[in-house]
């Protein structure tokens, strides 16, 4: 670590300027034993802070937000009952108030001079901030160097988005502690931010002076209205549908777009979070806090650069997937998924960890979901693994996308005993977009140019999807929608 930064200069870096207000009343140390109270007073002179946690409200970027801020230079950051009441006002008066929490962790946990009466408020913040989600109101951490124990336990742990400082100390028991207990040092390099991102526990690794970036382009998915769709419409295709076949080839072939274009060429301010953030991470599902064309919602792709036959899109992406469809519908945003995929692992791993399951859970979210929700059939559309992000309320295909319960090839081997008639089979599944508009599977179809480019199809999705969403969005909060 080179450079451990307080809570003032943290405030200092993320709002703006002159913005912040603090919410804290004065510590009442009245009723403590002497020696307790000496030992805050040193505590307090050396950090600059009356508490190992400041809280307050700001403004970033014009926008306002609660802040909670833990000091690591008082008492090792450690959270005590007047710390622990502080920080369950102000995620209460943020509830109360409809704004959004950012949080900031440095801390060993519950303070050891106050035993368990400290250590049973981490419910209580746990509480508030399970009813500020339930709100539909965004919460936001970021862990630095250390944290562990209680705090990482509970407001450590319960955010919709969760970065790290790079090189930090994180994990549910401190080294030291583990190893005074267990006579043996605990494994290097599991308890860092680097390890934890990898395994799909907290969603990146940032830099402090990275942060506000990040905190802008989160919030402005989360805060910001929608905006009017910018990007130009293509017109409907106008020379008959192309052979499914043909399709299937195009599908295929390494140049075409895929989700990553459509999130570098047709979105704004995208936040990638990375994993179940319950330990699984899996590269063929892409989740993201996006804006399609000025239009916020949460992103869930199926990355078709990530799938291989050696890397397929096991039972922790469609975990992936449904923790987006989760946030989706807790953040009270619009739902996107993007269809393409060769189709789900088959394997005795993907098999023991529920894979179907997996699939039938995801289909069943989407069917229940109250948010506006958009499903792109993008590319190949193969198998549970396609039909598990399909049922929106509204599908949007491109002209060359296909959706079938097997690969083609795998259709013929089944009926003819050979792959060779894997193209007739295309033909008679009736498997093309434009079969799945006039069965009414898909709303609409994005028509494709024989020279596309990645860029230019990517582009074309987007202003198609930012016109539903609009539309979705209007639909939703019509007054007849809203039950007025």
């Amino acid at each position: 670590m080179t450079h451990r930064w307080s809570a003032h200069e943290l405030t200092d870096l993320v709002l703006d300027e002159g913005s912040f207000e603090s919410w804290d009343r004065p510590v009442d140390v009245s009723g403590l034993d002497p020696a307790y109270r000496a030992e805050l007073a040193a505590a307090a002179e050396k950090a600059g802070t009356d508490e190992s946690v400041l809280t307050g409200r700001g403004l970033v970027h014009g926008r306002p937000v609660a802040v909670v801020v833990n000091e690591f230079r008082f008492l090792a950051g450690s959270i005590g009952r007047a710390a622990a009441t502080r920080i369950t006002e102000a995620v209460r008066r943020a509830t109360a108030e409809g704004l959004p929490v950012l949080a900031t962790t440095a801390s060993g946990g519950t303070r050891m001079q106050e035993g368990t009466p400290a250590f049973l408020h981490m419910v209580e913040i746990s509480r508030a901030l399970m009813a500020h989600r339930a709100a539909g109101l965004p919460y936001l951490a970021y862990l630095r160097h250390p944290t562990t124990g209680g705090v990482f336990a509970s407001w450590g742990s319960l955010a919709h988005v969760t970065v790290a400082e790079p090189g930090s100390l994180i994990g549910f028991l401190g080294p030291k502690v583990y190893e005074a207990l267990e006579g043996r040092p605990f494994p290097a390099g599991v308890q860092t931010a680097e390890n934890l991102a990898d395994h799909g526990v907290i969603d990146a690794v940032v830099a402090p002076e990275d942060l506000p970036a990040l905190v802008d382009r989160a919030l402005a998915v989360l805060v910001d209205p929608p905006t009017r769709p910018a990007l130009p419409r293509r017109a409907p295709a106008a020379a008959p549908p192309p052979d499914a076949w043909t399709s299937v080839e195009r599908t295929r072939r390494r140049d075409r777009a895929g989700v990553r274009e459509l999130l570098r060429y047709g979105a704004s301010d995208t936040v990638r979070l990375r994993g179940t953030d319950e330990g699984e991470r899996d590269a063929a599902v892409i989740v993201a806090l996006t804006r399609l064309d000025g239009q916020p919602c949460v992103l869930v792709g199926q990355d078709r650069a990530r799938q291989s036959p050696t890397t397929p899109m096991g039972p922790a992406a469609l975990r992936e997937a449904r923790r987006g469809m989760r946030l989706a519908e807790e953040l009270r945003l619009p739902l996107v998924t993007v269809i393409d995929t060769p189709g789900a692992e088959l394997s005795q791993k993907a098999e023991e960890g529920a894979i179907a399951g997996e699939i039938a859970r995801c289909i069943a979210t989407m069917t229940t979901m109250t948010v506006p929700t958009l499903s792109v059939l993008l590319g190949q559309g193969c198998g549970g693994g396609a039909l598990a992000l399909l049922p929106a309320r509204v599908v949007v295909a491109t002209e060359h996308s296909w959706l079938s319960p097997l690969p083609p090839e795998g259709a013929s081997v089944i009926v003819h005993g050979d792959v060779s008639h894997a193209p007739e089979l295309a033909r008679a599944q009736r498997v093309r977009a434009a079969d799945l508009q006039a069965a009414g599977t898909v709303q609409h179809v994005v028509a494709e140019a024989d020279g596309d480019t990645p860029e230019a199809l990517a582009v074309a999705v987007a202003a198609e999807c930012s016109r539903v969403l609009a539309s979705l969005t209007t639909l939703a909060t019509a007054p007849e929608a809203l039950g007025a």
